[in-house]
């Protein structure tokens, strides 16, 4: 259990709360209720104030907290990174030169490479191995001001590695101070001894993986890879109404290299979100505006592959919820940087810079099914907090790529930069 703390951070340039408690859907995802020279009380871990630091310095005595002064920067809600593959043995560098001389995405994953390295140095990777990196990209997130992290397991496509990489993500979230929330996602690809076999495939999945997954709680979501050559949208509402029969809640990857049908199919069956959406269709993107289904976008994906960026102008003026994530991974996006996401989704995704912070934060919150306990500074939440070394969050895409984070509180403890005991 990690420590809760009381905290009482005070003169704020802006505290921007992002106040909300469900998904911010188009014009709302501009409205980011910002309190000049703010405050906020944090006691075992929960916001208990938020307001001017005037009025609640009347309330509430310094004497009684550990406090921070925030003079001239900016307090916000810790990022939530809701779409992630952080647990992973190996890595894909030379992919990236192939990549880099024209080869596509599917074409190196047709003769092996891709995802399906990463399964081979995954399933040798001993659960010590992949603890040991799984903390130190965690390490790495918090400093990017990241509180909360969804990952995916999908690097074992069997039995024994699926139940290795969701058994570690849940001794790392045990230590680690950032959440981590768990999805299955053993539907990532297809083995090369399963081609032509897709079907028995998400027997096997359905039948002997994942009712052990429920019944030990290893995995809160089900997500599957909804694309040509992979899984059809017939296989993936099979596995997904399954899925949600055993309790879980689901994700899909979705109309990320083709237009499938994958955004249509996830409000169908009512997803939590539908993620990548490059290829999303303007029905798709109709249909899950109408069912409340989180559009999350990749911008580190589309730009480290060099495909057009998913439509998140389009989608927000079609009132959709958007949220954005880094999609780290080995191969497509080995990224933690939440600022190159801020800079990408800003630059070349036609997304405001208020906007993307919201899809950061409470509508990140939304698309782990979270935005009742985190992603704003609202009374009640847990006190996840990031402060920045400059006075406002515009700071943040302008400095293009760089971190801009000074401290970030996790319960209402100040977890980086670490403060050592002397």
């Amino acid at each position: 259990m990690m420590k809760k703390g009381n905290l009482l951070i005070k003169n704020a340039a802006e505290l921007v709360t992002c106040s909300g408690f469900r998904a911010k859907k188009g014009k709302e995802m501009s409205d980011l209720q910002i309190i000049l020279d703010g405050a906020v009380v944090i006691e075992e871990g929960i916001i208990k104030a938020v307001g001017k630091t005037e009025e609640i310095l009347k309330q509430y005595s310094e004497e009684n907290y550990e406090v921070i002064d925030a003079s001239n920067k900016a307090v916000l809600p810790g990022f939530v990174d809701s779409h992630t593959h952080f647990l992973f043995g190996g890595y894909r560098a030379e992919e990236f030169s192939w990549r880099l001389r024209g080869d596509s995405y599917m074409d190196i994953m047709e003769r092996g490479g891709g995802i399906l390295s990463s399964v081979k140095a995954t399933k040798e990777a001993t659960k010590e191995e992949l603890f040991e990196s799984a903390m130190k990209r965690l390490d790495c997130m918090l400093s990017f001001g990241v509180t909360t992290v969804e990952g995916k397991s999908g690097y074992g496509l069997d039995y024994d590695t699926e139940m290795k990489q969701l058994e570690v993500m849940k001794e790392v979230d045990a230590v680690h101070p950032i959440d981590v929330v768990s999805t299955f996602l053993g539907a990532h690809a297809v083995p090369k001894e399963y081609k032509g076999k897709e079907d028995i495939l998400i027997d096997f999945f359905i039948e002997k993986v994942m009712p052990d997954v429920a019944e030990r709680k290893l995995a809160e979501f089900c997500d599957v890879f909804c694309e040509d050559k992979v899984f059809s949208i017939e296989q993936s509402r099979r596995l997904l109404t399954k899925a949600k029969e055993m309790g879980f809640k689901i994700k899909l990857h979705a109309d990320e290299i083709v237009p499938l049908g994958g955004a249509e199919l996830a409000a169908e069956l009512g997803a939590i979100s539908a993620d990548h959406l490059l290829q999303a269709s303007d029905q798709g993107i109709r249909d899950m505006e109408k069912a409340g289904v989180v559009a999350t976008l990749l911008p580190g994906t589309a730009f480290s592959l060099k495909e057009e960026f998913a439509r998140g102008r389009y989608m927000i003026d079609q009132n959709c919820a958007v949220a954005l994530a880094t999609d780290l991974n080995p191969g497509s996006c080995f990224t933690e940087s939440i600022p190159l996401i801020f800079a990408l989704a800003t630059l070349y995704m036609g997304i405001t810079t208020e906007e993307a912070l919201t899809a950061l934060t409470i509508n990140g919150a939304a698309a782990v099914d979270r935005a009742d306990k985190i992603g704003s500074i609202d009374i009640g939440k847990q006190g996840d907090i990031v402060i920045l070394e400059f006075p406002s969050y515009k700071y943040i895409p302008y400095h293009i790529g760089v971190s801009t984070v000074e401290k970030v509180v996790k319960d209402g403890v100040v977890v980086f930069p670490k403060i050592e005991k002397v």
